[in-house]
């Protein structure tokens, strides 16, 4: 009578098939948040400075107001900014860039503003070049 060999099993995890699932979402997610656009008219300025910024507060004529890209309610804007610039490390130079669609009530703008001036920081705001 023959006696069989049994095949032992490995307890070992093959990670390759991981890093493959990993590097194509990666890849996944770095062509789909290329893709997302801001399509809000900008006022026009003829200004040419470019400043670094920290912190982004988008308002639109419908009223709405995002964050950092998170929709956002213009009563929390001071709070977000604040706990944003917690975990900063620039914050001797931070800035707050506003940009408005235009027809923005520059009310709205303004507070904005002073929010940044309110807590030591420096804001902006964001135009695009003239036509023509």
């Amino acid at each position: 009578m023959a006696v069989k060999k049994r095949n032992k099993v490995s307890a070992a995890f093959s990670m390759s098939s991981l890093t493959d699932i990993i590097f194509l979402l990666l890849i996944f997610f770095m062509l789909t948040s290329s893709m997302i656009q801001i399509n809000i008219d900008l006022p026009e300025s003829s200004s040419k400075t470019v400043a670094p910024t920290d912190y982004t507060v988008m308002m639109t004529v419908d009223g709405a107001v995002k964050f950092n890209g998170k929709i956002a309610k213009m009563r929390d804007i001071k709070k977000l900014i604040q706990q944003a610039d917690k975990v900063a490390t620039n914050k001797e130079y931070a800035t707050v860039a506003i940009v408005s669609e235009v027809g923005v009530p520059w009310k709205r703008v303004n507070e904005v503003m002073e929010i940044a001036s309110s807590l030591k920081m420096r804001a902006i705001i964001a135009t695009k070049q003239p036509k023509g």
